[in-house]
């Protein structure tokens, strides 16, 4: 699939690792989805269907790999 115009509802993540790649994360209420989807020049390579309650969740864990672990050294610094 070649590359559909930015979502209506929803983000593009632009990727730091790869030049040309992105994560698009697109609404669907009709279809009681949303959508991750991730790109490179300007092809979609894989898609991931959520449900609209399964998002919190993704959120939980997006945040808590970022979030320093209670007592890790690195953080104290």
């Amino acid at each position: 699939m070649f590359a559909a115009p930015a979502p209506r509802r929803g983000d593009v993540v632009v990727g730091r690792d790869t030049v040309g790649r992105a994560l698009r994360i697109s609404s669907h209420p009709e279809y009681g989805r949303v959508v991750l989807s991730l790109w490179q020049d300007g092809r979609c390579i894989g898609t991931v269907r959520l449900a609209p309650e399964d998002v919190p969740d993704l959120v939980r864990s997006l945040t808590s790999a970022v979030l320093p672990e209670p007592g890790d050294v690195a953080a104290a610094g």
